[in-house]
């Protein structure tokens, strides 16, 4: 198991829960910060003294204070972290439902796990933590299914009409902005028959439902 973790948290309960699983894993030396410019600054010392962490735990946001701070979310804690110790084994804890920022987290961050803040979430870590100690990446499965129906259903094209209306765009709009881009089909016909096979995959039952559905999802 590890041997050596640092949480980075700025809710005390929530370090409590953290901490209550890290005690049940037997992990011998944690510590905890609640700044991400902190963090950074520890990893950094450990590293000078030989002894450095070999498990992060980080949320994403937090709030601002008093304290005037250089990193301001986990996105950018992780990424200054593995410049310095790429090897890291890095677990975000997170409230954090997009499934596309989510997915941004393994590809573009290299992180190893995800776990959402949630009713069993002190469950869910320590078995996240355990996989990642044998050696496994682990993403949520939900993260996954999404990932792919999103990859299998939409293409460019779908992308554009969605963006387009988020925008507030006409059909007729719409239309004249893909023709323009030559972008086809570009038919008013067209674009509503698309439009409602789109609704009908994400489950929307109008257009506002739907770009909110891909909000929701990280999409635009």
């Amino acid at each position: 198991m590890f041997k050596k973790v640092l949480i980075v948290e700025d809710q005390e309960i929530m370090n409590q829960g953290i901490l209550n699983t890290i005690k049940e894993l037997n992990i011998p030396d944690f510590d905890y910060v609640m700044y991400c410019d902190e963090a950074l600054s520890r990893i950094k010392t450990a590293l000078e003294k030989k002894s450095p962490y070999d498990l992060l735990i980080a949320d994403l946001s937090f709030e601002k204070d008093h304290i005037p701070q250089q990193i301001r979310s986990g996105q950018e804690l992780i990424s200054e972290v593995k410049k310095v110790q790429p090897e890291l084994k890095t677990v975000v804890f997170s409230v954090e439902k997009k499934a596309k920022t989510i997915d941004d987290l393994y590809k573009k961050y290299k992180v190893d796990g995800f776990v959402s803040k949630a009713r069993r979430d002190g469950q869910d870590l320590k078995s996240t933590i355990r996989k990642i100690f044998n050696g496994e990446i682990v993403i949520p499965q939900e993260v996954i299914n999404t990932m792919r129906h999103i990859s299998s259903e939409f293409d460019v094209y779908d992308m554009k009409l969605i963006e387009l209306l988020a925008k507030g765009l006409k059909q007729n709009e719409i239309s004249t902005y893909l023709k323009e881009h030559r972008m086809t089909p570009y038919g008013i016909r067209s674009i509503e028959k698309r439009l409602n096979e789109l609704r009908d995959s994400l489950g929307a039952k109008n257009n506002i439902e739907m770009i909110v559905t891909c909000k929701d999802i990280g999409l635009i």
